[in-house]
């Protein structure tokens, strides 16, 4: 039975906190670093929650989870009903409870937050994903009879398998279209296997495709078959969520030089194919003496922890801006730093240098001081005269940003893109400006959150789903 608690006793419970890998430990193996809630400890959390009769909570969570009601059910040890909440509005919890910016979004406006430390939402909604896994207790909703209309969903990232999920449950016709080998997008290739184990996304699309989703993998839409293609074929409606993996470079010289790397490849070498395990799997990767991360962003995070494991030698990331500025979860960089990456901030890259033979040997840089705010609304840092210096490294890795993937924008008439080369929607419906063509996350937004990605699909599943059922019956 839960216990019988006053608001007032609630608010006095300390946050339950997650035990996990020391440091020392972790930086030698690619495990996952905390160890999640066990049910006592989820239990214990859930009881801090005030279960506010106007949840502000749910206004933060781009899927528009039922908050207080799944930890209810958390608190009462109802754990598969709290999974059957978190599933009628999102299709990916054990992704999100890890790796979405719950300290941004549901647990920045927790009423507890106010004079406490907020509800911990984010490892209650990883506690009840993982237990219904544990427990071979994931709930496949009731599939709707077949209405006939076929949907194609290119790219297989969290908008595409969220869009992907909603419409199946409709009972539409739904085959995702993958680039790569394997599904999950970003999540497979971006983040490591210490922040969201493999085993995790695999469950995921295990789920996906018992709600009736077929995938079809090494198919570049827009190269291999295009959009019009698609609809050659049969297809009533398509959404394009094709991300942002495009990535930015510094623009400084020597960034052709051998040891540069750009995030997302230097991640898709270790993440997707192995290269962590050379030579057991067949994509080398540099042992760097000294790599310097580029970049203070979740990506340039992973970049520099991943590097650390890889190489076992030192890590440094530079950073223009200062710490109170840095764009990384709060977590990630507690992590980075416990793990020994050295933040270098205030620091500015201006020429990778080499030897003869190509290969990096060092970093010139330059020293910062913060000025007024830029459009972000975040202080423009400002070089120092006179203050340049080198880091004598090997290697580079540059995790600036990405841009939208462009090749479907370029092969397909009639889709109007921004100056920023995203695609042009209709923010309330997803619907682009090719008739029958919606899209969402990444492609439409820049680099963001998988979270915003996720509610960017579920928002055009919506208005996909009227569309079809518009068209006359096939």
């Amino acid at each position: 039975m839960p216990r019988e608690l006053t608001q007032a006793q609630r608010l006095t419970l300390p946050r339950t906190k997650m035990s996990e890998q020391p440091p020392a430990e972790r930086v030698r193996n690619f495990s996952e670093v905390p160890f999640g809630y066990n049910e006592e400890q989820a239990i214990a959390e859930a009881d801090r929650c005030l279960l506010c009769k106007k949840p502000k909570c749910v206004d933060g969570c781009p899927v528009g989870i039922d908050i207080p009601l799944f930890i209810r059910h958390i608190r009462e040890s109802n754990f598969l009903d709290a999974a059957r909440v978190l599933r009628s509005a999102n299709s990916l919890p054990a992704v999100c409870g890890r790796v979405c910016p719950q300290a941004d979004q549901c647990e920045a406006l927790c009423v507890e937050g106010a004079k406490h430390d907020p509800v911990a939402i984010g490892n209650l909604e990883r506690f009840v994903a993982d237990w219904e896994t544990l427990n071979d207790a994931i709930p496949i909703p009731e599939i709707p009879p077949p209405t006939g209309y076929r949907v194609a969903i290119v790219g297989s990232g969290p908008a595409g398998l969220t869009c992907a999920g909603d419409l199946a449950k409709f009972g539409h016709d739904v085959t995702v279209f993958e680039a790569l080998h394997r599904p999950s997008g970003v999540l497979a290739y971006g983040i490591p296997e210490f922040r969201l184990p493999r085993k995790v996304t695999a469950s995921e699309i295990e789920y996906i495709k018992h709600l009736g989703v077929k995938f079809v993998f090494d198919m570049v839409v827009g190269v291999t078959v295009t959009v019009d293609e698609l609809f050659e074929q049969g297809y009533h409606a398509i959404f394009i969520g094709t991300g942002a993996g495009l990535p930015r470079l510094m623009g400084v010289p020597g960034e052709n030089l051998v040891g540069v790397y750009s995030a997302n490849e230097f991640l898709t070498r270790v993440n997707l194919l192995g290269a962590s395990s050379f030579p057991d799997n067949d994509t080398p990767i540099r042992r760097a003496r000294h790599t310097v991360v580029v970049g203070g962003g979740n990506t340039a995070m992973d970049a520099a922890r991943v590097s650390l494991r890889v190489s076992g030698n030192k890590v440094t990331l530079a950073y223009r801006r200062s710490m109170e500025e840095i764009p990384a979860r709060k977590e990630e960089i507690h992590h980075a730093i416990e793990e020994g990456v050295d933040f270098q901030l205030l620091t500015a890259p201006l020429e990778v240098f080499g030897d003869e033979s190509g290969q990096v040997t060092g970093l010139k840089c330059q020293r910062m001081e913060l000025g007024e705010p830029d459009d972000s609304g975040r202080r423009s840092p400002v070089p120092i005269a006179g203050s340049e210096f080198v880091f004598d490294c090997d290697t580079v890795i540059v995790a600036i940003g990405n841009s939208p993937n462009p090749i479907i924008p370029r092969h397909t008439p009639g889709l109007e893109i921004t100056k920023r080369g995203t695609i042009k929607i209709d923010p309330v419906t997803g619907a682009t400006t090719r008739p029958g063509v919606y899209a969402g996350g990444d492609i439409v937004s820049g680099a963001a959150t998988v979270i915003l990605a996720m509610g960017g699909g579920r928002v055009a599943a919506t208005a996909m789903d009227e569309y079809l059922r518009s068209l006359p019956k096939p």
